[in-house]
């Protein structure tokens, strides 16, 4: 008898060549076939064109009205177009290279076709066509992705030949209390409907089956290696003097927002648990993150541990530095910087202080994971912008104390949904409220055209005293790409200058001493025009810079220029941000549009995931997230959640390791190795 587990070549009408081509798409078993899922269904369900959006597949009965017409466009190349009336619209459908339907095409029959409709036009670009009224009943056919190397319909029968010949032994993963409760299709009805739906609402069904299958055995996955290192990782108990605390928050110079007082008190209760804590602060720019960091270094300070601030750039640590030394100057801490820059004897004077106790926080770059670098009593580490840094080099930095308490800053806003799936393995906390009085940041989309505007209003901030940033995607002038660059932004904005304001130019490939003398000559205002890649992105603080151009916007993401913005608005006065751009596209239009209309950047977070997928707001490669056959993070989100709390539920209890029910999911979590201790893809 033939098992599920067999080699594809077992099913009736698969032979060699067949069996290579299915193994080259990554079915080497009937299994293995049975969970290739189709990309999409074909839908052919007749449509009213009057409800049907431009560039849309449509399936329509029309009656044809003329005699068609054959252009022939050169060797083997033709076009038919044929004038029809489908319902209450007359319009043409064109069929390429299919000459010889000019004989069936008879006026007054009635034909059904299928085709893109392009409604301005009025024209419908068929690619199939029968003839008489729609009589069969498939509605919904399986598209599946075959690189060519099988035809549909052939890959449709074998799919068809599975399901009947093992649809009904397949076990159910999901409990049938989990199923009642959530109105879930079953396994059968499932794969069923997501091959060969009888209708619309049996596609959607088993795709929303599928979806929380798929998310909950991820989040089973998650749930059950923070257990693990839960339970193995001991960490540190933190008794920080609570009293202490609160002085040196009222020191501070501002009140904190509501945001950051619940941070500060999930971070404070992490400090005590005697877990070790591995969590993960986002934080819009401007959002008062550092001040979140000081008030938790201080914190393990009051309790007799050293903490360390690793920052991805010499700048940045030392603007870190600069802050933390004015405000625990009056408590008596002892704050030190170590960068690449620091001298051989001021190193070695640090790294005996450090060693011996004398030092109680290190803020510093990658410096601060040198082998020679020892603390005393290391029992707090926090990486600011942690992407920057590698898994690698965030581990022997943790590895420099005794299992201490690990805080995780990004400015870069990420939206719940990736945030809990990219770093489940870790507590979130976001600061989701900006500081009272910040003045919001004015964002204009402006054309080419409209350049000489934007220069001149550029020149009344440089005469006001104040400086700004002009941004451009690429460094040299491409043959590829008509969009601007930074060496020819330079010279045209030195030459608009004429010497009246000193331009200066950085980007990612200066060598990094350049880099920084470039960017500490404009923070100290030598530079008053600072022309940049998106190197500027993080880490830079100039509060005197009120005014940023960003040339060919359209090539930015939302998260990306949303970022940039954030280099202006950091002070006491107005800031502005000028987005130069002509998008072709709606969602270029659309991505402008919505840079214009709010600051809020994990609305704009949500948006860009919305319109570019989680893959590309991470960057495919190191997104860090799994490939879903079925679930989609931007519009499960909700399913999401749900298989979260479900999966940490039966994680925590006792059902899950032991009762029947769990058996398939246990399984599952088995052979995906996290309970060997191996992380999971």
């Amino acid at each position: 008898m033939t098992e599920l587990t067999h080699p594809v070549s077992d099913l009736k009408g698969v032979g060699k060549e067949t069996a290579a081509h299915l193994e080259a798409l990554g079915i080497e078993t009937i299994s293995d076939l049975l969970w290739t899922f189709p990309h999409r269904h074909e839908d052919f369900r007749l449509k009213d064109l009057a409800q049907t959006p431009h560039n849309e597949r449509v399936t329509v009965e029309c009656k044809v009205e003329r005699e068609p017409t054959v252009l022939f466009l050169g060797r083997n190349k033709s076009r038919l177009q044929v004038t029809v009336l489908a319902g209450r619209h007359l319009v043409k459908i064109v069929f390429f290279n299919q000459n010889y339907l000019k004989q069936k095409l008879v006026p007054g029959s009635i034909i059904t076709v299928t085709g893109k409709w392009d409604r301005g036009r009025q024209v419908i670009n068929g690619t199939t066509v029968t003839f008489g009224p729609k009589t069969d009943q498939v509605d919904f056919e399986p598209v599946y992705s075959l690189k060519g190397l099988i035809p549909q319909k052939r890959f449709r029968k074998y799919m068809r030949q599975v399901l009947d010949e093992f649809g009904a032994e397949l076990p159910d993963a999901i409990p049938e209390h989990l199923q009642a409760s959530y109105k879930l299709v079953s396994m059968r009805e499932g794969l069923e409907g997501i091959h060969f739906p009888l209708d619309a609402q049996h596609a959607k069904q088993a795709r929303r089956r599928f979806a929380y299958e798929e998310l909950l055995n991820f989040q089973l996955r998650i749930q059950t290696l923070r257990k693990i290192r839960k339970d193995n990782e001991h960490g540190t108990m933190v008794q920080f003097d609570l009293q202490k605390l609160r002085e040196f928050i009222e020191s501070l110079p501002y009140e904190l927002t509501g945001a950051q007082k619940r941070v500060v008190n999930e971070i404070c209760k992490d400090l005590k648990e005697p877990h070790r804590m591995n969590r993960l602060l986002q934080g819009d720019v401007g959002s008062g993150k550092t001040v979140v960091a000081a008030i938790c270094l201080y914190a393990a300070v009051t309790a007799g541990f050293q903490g360390a601030l690793m920052a991805p750039t010499e700048i940045l640590a030392e603007q870190h530095a600069e802050n933390l030394m004015a405000w625990f100057e009056p408590f008596g801490v002892r704050v030190a910087l170590l960068s690449g820059s620091t001298k051989t004897k001021a190193r070695r004077l640090l790294l005996e202080a450090l060693v011996n106790g004398e030092i109680d926080i290190l803020i510093g770059t990658h410096a601060l994971i040198q082998p020679d670098v020892v603390f005393h009593r290391l029992g707090f580490v926090i990486t600011d912008e942690q992407h920057r840094f590698g898994v690698e080099q965030r581990r022997i930095l943790r590895d420099k104390g005794e299992n201490p308490d690990v805080l995780f800053m990004t400015a870069t806003p990420i939206p719940r949904t990736l945030a809990i799936t990219a770093f489940g393995e870790m507590d979130v906390s976001m600061i989701d409220e900006m500081p009272a009085g910040r003045k919001q940041i004015e964002t204009h989309w402006m054309k080419k055209e409209q350049l000489s505007s934007v220069l001149s209003k550029l020149e009344l901030e440089l005469t006001a005293g104040r400086q700004a940033y002009a941004i451009c995607p690429l460094i040299e002038e491409s043959d590829k790409l008509d969009v601007q660059n930074a060496v020819d932004i330079y010279e045209q904005l030195a030459s608009y200058f004429n010497g009246r304001y000193k331009v200066g130019l950085m980007h990612g490939r200066l060598p990094a001493d350049e880099k920084d003398a470039v960017m500490r000559s404009f923070s100290e205002g030598d530079i008053q025009v600072l022309v940049s890649t998106t190197v500027v992105e993080v880490g830079v603080n100039v509060p005197n810079a009120t005014f940023m151009v960003v040339y060919d916007a359209e090539r930015f993401g939302l998260a990306q220029l949303h970022q940039l913005r954030g280099r202006v608005g950091r002070g006491e006065h107005q800031s502005y941000c000028v987005l130069i751009a002509d998008p072709k596209s709606d969602e270029g239009k659309e991505r402008m549009q919505s840079m214009t209309e709010t600051n809020d950047g994990f609305r704009l977070a949500e948006k860009d995931l919305e319109l570019r997928g989680p893959g590309d707001f991470f960057g495919r490669k190191q997104s860090g997230l799994p490939d879903f056959k079925v679930a989609d993070l931007v519009h499960d989100y909700r399913t999401l959640e749900t298989a979260r709390k479900d999966a940490t539920e039966m994680i925590e209890g006792d059902a899950f390791w032991q009762d029947e029910a769990y058996k398939y999911l246990r399984l599952m979590l088995e052979e995906s190795g996290v309970l060997q201790g191996d992380r999971f893809d």
